[in-house]
């Protein structure tokens, strides 16, 4: 092995390197996949391991996933270490082995040395496929209480031996399930596009290798996680502790403490007392929170690092078992990928003071039947900082996929998009002003069944030093005869010919004291 130091150039040309290769990964997900989920909405993401299993390098796709990968590749390793062989890729969705959701399924290819007689690196890709069974089609049921009820479980599924894809084998777990997948040549097709973005990774890092030699890889693909630690190091001199509790609108809480140690340039993260495991479906495994945490702590560094391993180097994370952040089997985790996540993070940039509560939802949408299946997240306002405004209608913090375009929805799905716009004056208002959501209104043009699993129904998005809070969220469903019927949080509705679903997002909270406020204070005093 070699005895490298780290060159600046050659660390500032790998770490473009690995990124490139992962958003190589990523292109040829999307070009090969079937679905409107994979192919238009983007909901997928792309990363390369070392041979630990700990994350190197990302494309920019869904913070959730990817700070939760890793683990996946390490249960990975830990149960099939002494058997995986050359030509072999796996498939696992299990949310207890660093998992997220049962929808995002993820496919792990090992790459092995020259000789084929040792692991050298892994390439995984996470899609969120848009139906893998389970009590309501789109595999995200707003009111699920365990695991089962939520689609199909893959535990390090052998997918490809010695190179042969094994189908049979995949449609017999697909449909020999108590609530089996509606689609599942539509699974296979997007598992189909994942094996073969894996492929490219493995490619181009074996370019890699013949180009500058393994043992510069590895070394790099080391440098590269050390520099990330070393930024998240140099952040947290500059932090303060705080602590934050978070309230949901089913009544749950989270509960954060975050304490500095500026010697050694540690923070310890404390979610003791956030509330205890739910028989709802907000339950978040362990996975999840510490991809929260990564996410937040990554985004707090200014510099160009990749999202990777060695961010959490530097932050303790206490994550009490039992608790809804870290969940015993069975419980249901539907909601805990995409809602709790989103919780999780702005509790964080609460605790630090650092940024107004987001919307605090994805507003999770899925509408189907037996023949049709759709799954969307729906943008809102972002909170506004110390010295910036909120973003009107972005996805934000855990969730970074597209809407599918108008034109691609109607041409797929019985369905009209009668209004999509911005939800004006949702933003909380302050020195620096939340961003606004969105309304978005969808006709039915078939009879369907329809769920929202949502957050800031009921508590809004929270306001920061004396900024106001966001406007709370709201969905409804208008019948064809125009009956205004307004749903809760989380919910299910069978939709009829002509009726339309309407969703409108909640807003950003403002930050600081607007100058109105400031003026009528001074002159008060």
């Amino acid at each position: 092995m070699l005895h490298l130091k780290a060159d600046p150039v050659r660390l500032e040309i790998f770490k473009n390197l690995f990124q490139f290769i992962a958003e190589e990964m990523g292109i040829t997900l999307q070009n090969t996949a079937v679905s409107v989920n994979i192919k238009e909405r983007l909901d997928f993401s792309c990363a390369i391991f070392d041979q630990k299993g700990n994350l190197v390098a990302n494309a920019p796709h869904i913070p959730v996933h990817l700070g939760s990968m890793s683990e996946s590749i390490s249960s990975l390793i830990k149960a099939k270490s002494n058997n995986i062989k050359y030509g072999d890729v796996y498939l696992s969705n299990n949310p207890y082995n660093g998992g997220t959701h049962l929808p995002d399924l993820t496919v792990i290819t090992p790459i092995f040395n020259q000789e084929k007689t040792k692991i050298i690196f892994y390439v995984a890709s996470r899609g969120h496929h848009a139906d893998l069974g389970g009590i309501t089609p789109g595999s995200m049921p707003p009111h699920s209480t365990i695991l089962d009820e939520e689609g199909v479980l893959f535990d390090n599924f052998l997918l490809v031996e010695n190179g042969n894809f094994r189908e049979q084998e995949l449609l017999n777990i697909l449909l020999n399930n108590p609530y089996p997948a509606r689609n599942p040549n539509q699974n296979i097709a997007d598992l189909k596009a994942q094996i073969a973005a894996n492929y490219k990774g493995v490619q181009s890092l074996l370019k890699m290798i013949d180009h500058y030699g393994l043992e510069m890889v590895q070394s790099y693909m080391q440098f590269v996680q050390d520099n990330a630690e070393e930024s998240v190091r140099k952040v947290i001199e500059v932090l303060k502790d705080g602590s934050f509790i978070y309230e949901m609108d089913n009544g749950n809480k989270i509960k954060v403490s975050i304490s500095i140690n500026k010697k050694k340039c540690q923070a310890k993260i404390d979610f003791t007392g956030t509330s205890l495991q739910q028989l709802n479906n907000f339950n978040a495994p362990s996975a999840i929170c510490k991809a929260a945490v990564l996410y937040v702590f990554r985004t707090l560094v200014k510099d160009n690092i990749p999202l990777n391993a060695g961010c959490l180097k530097p932050l303790k994370i206490i994550i009490p078992e039992g608790s809804m952040l870290n969940p015993k089997y069975p419980a249901a985790v539907v909601a805990g990928n995409v809602e709790t996540s989103q919780a999780i993070t702005d509790s964080l940039y609460g605790a630090l003071g650092i940024k107004a509560g987001s919307q605090g939802t994805m507003n999770n949408f899925t509408f189907g039947n037996e023949k049709y299946q759709y799954y969307e997240t729906i943008c809102g306002g972002s909170g506004a900082g110390i010295n910036y405004h909120g973003t009107d209608a972005v996805q934000t913090n855990m969730t970074n996929s597209r809407l599918t375009d108008p034109e691609v929805l109607e041409m797929r799905f019985p369905v009209v998009i009668e209004e999509f716009s911005i939800r004006e004056n949702s933003g909380g208002k302050g020195l620096f002003n939340g961003g606004n959501g969105v309304i978005r209104k969808i006709k039915f043009l078939e009879e369907m069944t329809a769920g929202i699993l949502s957050q800031k129904r009921v508590i809004p998005p929270f306001g920061l030093a004396g900024g106001e809070d966001g406007k709370t969220g709201n969905n409804y469903v208008k019948r064809s005869n125009q009956n205004l019927e307004k749903l809760a949080s989380c919910a299910t509705v069978k939709m009829e010919k002509g009726d339309t679903f309407i969703i409108e997002t909640p807003g950003g909270g403002g930050y600081g004291l607007s100058a109105t406020v400031n003026r009528l204070l001074a002159e008060v005093e």
